[in-house]
């Protein structure tokens, strides 16, 4: 086990072996037994381009042979930050068969996250694009180049810099060139150890690190992936950033690739590039999220496209609410299936033959029989059914540590295992209902108000297309509710309005808000959650302002 992890005791790691959790291959395993099974079936899409699980089997094991060439060894810490292409997939595997452990950055970080997550992870490499909307990554490349003395080699997807290596090279078809096949085995990973590692826990700072093993995270996928109903059929539609768990691996690409399906990955995620899509690939599945699916029950569906194909409509990073879940069904006449889950291991998901209610409520229930789940008020005693609580939860997938940051696991995972979620939900017949982070609860004066409940509610309102209510600091009651509203296009609304239509929903009344301001758009991070704290930062503004 890579140093600074932290690995599961022996009992706790007995156990998933010996009841079938745990296959004991690698990730590259798993794709390797898709590749054998119908080596000639497409396995990846974007436009025009399309790549059969033997062309993507060939080009892992070139460009792996290559970055050996290059100096690269097992253990080797790489920051991967390209965007979603199908070099993406390549290089991140190519990367695992030679046991280099790829840390996976978003595009839209920057220079103070990159030159964290650098002096943190001590990483030897960094995988980059040249530029990505409007961006050019190469300039970052060079100030890393000056800033993490680990660093030593730069492979840009596109146009190299200076002392920089041109990834479409390494990726180049040399038929005169093959694969040293003994030599890629004599560096394969064992299944016990890191396979990449995730970035958590932040919009600005240091990210915590994530380390995931083969052996769970192949579980996270596959397991995830027989929830969804993945099978060799499944054409699953990849819109989010590739380098965030949801859509890479719950069950996402590496599910789609992992049960021998197809995982298109489209250019955009506007309702005409996805309905177009949807047709012309015979999309079965989209992994999407809050923002996304608001925008496209806002928009106009062209009418002219098919789609009979699609069978699911997933959501993930934030709960969508119920009234939001029914319109989907109604509006793609396919089935919604939540998925509620984080980085650190756990993952819950509805069940397509769920009843009605509580696809439409829930966020599901845990993906496996080996989870066990806790949920326990501030004194760490288990709450009854029904009370909310906090969720802590510890199994086959969710991790013991993260990578060397013991004040971290001090704080995240109890002394028994137990990985503190942070999410306050409650629990009827094994499913779960989240009322929102910790910190998403407000306290009134003693009263608590969770904040997605009301944002519920104001949802049911036509006049409104999205909302996110916050809290806000109050002298007399320390906080009250402040609630962001993006209006339909065309209409107006006002605090009073609010208010009554609440009232109207029989809710008690100091739920109410008391502070409305109306908004164009949310700020979002790169895979689309709100940014609740940048909104709760305005809310105080406000308040301020009022009072000077």
């Amino acid at each position: 086990m890579l140093q600074g992890c932290t690995a599961w005791p022996e009992d706790s790691a007995r156990r998933p072996r010996q009841q079938g959790y745990w296959a004991d291959i690698t990730l590259y395993d798993m794709l390797l037994r898709s590749v054998g099974a119908a080596p000639d079936k497409i396995a990846l899409v974007l436009g025009t381009r399309r790549l059969s699980y033997a062309q993507l089997g060939h080009a892992i094991d070139r460009l792996a042979h290559r970055l050996l060439d290059l100096g690269f060894r097992p253990l080797d810490r790489v920051v991967f930050q390209l965007p979603n292409s199908i070099e993406f997939v390549i290089a991140f595997f190519a990367l695992l068969r030679i046991g280099v452990i790829p840390v996976l950055a978003l595009p839209a970080h920057r220079r103070d996250e990159i030159a964290r997550i650098f002096s943190h992870t001590k990483a030897t490499g960094y995988v980059v694009a040249d530029v990505w909307r409007g961006y050019d990554y190469r300039l970052l490349a060079a100030e890393m180049s000056g800033l993490a003395p680990s660093l030593r080699r730069v492979l840009v997807l596109g146009e190299p810099g200076p002392n920089q290596i041109c990834l479409n090279d390494l990726l180049a078809d040399d038929a005169g060139r093959h694969a040293n096949t003994a030599a890629l085995a004599a560096v394969a990973p064992a299944p016990d150890e890191i396979a990449l590692m995730l970035l958590s826990g932040g919009t600005t700072g240091m990210p915590k690190v994530i380390p995931r093993t083969h052996n769970d995270y192949v579980y996270n996928c596959r397991q995830s992936g027989e929830i969804a109903g993945f099978n060799p059929g499944t054409v699953l539609l990849a819109l989010l950033p590739m380098a965030h768990n949801y859509t890479f691996g719950c069950p996402g690409v590496l599910g789609a690739l992992g049960h021998g399906g197809t995982a298109v990955i489209a250019p955009d995620a506007t309702i005409e590039t996805v309905a177009r899509l949807i047709e012309t690939e015979r999309v079965s599945v989209i992994s999407a999220a809050v923002p996304l699916i608001v925008d496209w029950l806002n928009a106009n569906r062209p009418q002219h496209h098919d789609f009979s194909s699609l069978r699911v409509v997933m959501n993930g990073g934030a709960k969508l609410a119920p009234e939001l879940r029914r319109r989907v069904e109604l509006r793609f006449g396919c089935a919604f299936q939540e998925s509620f889950g984080t980085g650190e291991g756990l993952l819950n998901m509805t069940r397509l033959d769920d009843p009605a209610e509580i696809r439409f409520t829930s966020s599901g229930r845990p993906i496996s029989p080996a989870d066990e789940i806790r949920i326990v008020d501030e004194h760490g005693e288990d709450v009854a059914d029904g009370a909310v609580g906090e969720l802590i939860c510890r199994g086959p997938y969710t991790v013991r540590s993260y990578y060397n940051a013991p004040d971290k696991d001090a704080a995240a995972i109890t002394s028994d295992g137990y990985y503190r979620m942070g999410d306050m939900v409650r629990r009827f017949d094994g499913n779960l209902y989240v009322e929102g982070r910790l910190k998403d609860i407000i306290n009134r004066g003693g009263e608590k108000i969770s904040c997605e409940e009301i944002e519920n509610h104001i949802l049911g309102n036509p006049k409104i297309k999205d909302v996110c209510v916050v809290a806000m600091p109050d002298e007399v009651f320390g906080e009250k509710a402040c609630a962001f509203v993006i209006p339909v296009d065309g209409e107006t609304v006002d605090l009073d309005e609010i208010k009554n239509f609440l009232i109207s929903r029989h809710i008690a009344k100091f739920k109410l808000p008391e502070r409305l301001m109306l908004m164009k758009e949310f700020p979002t991070s790169a895979v689309g959650k709100v940014l609740r704290r940048e909104l709760r930062q305005v809310a105080a503004i406000e308040v301020a302002s009022v009072h000077a």
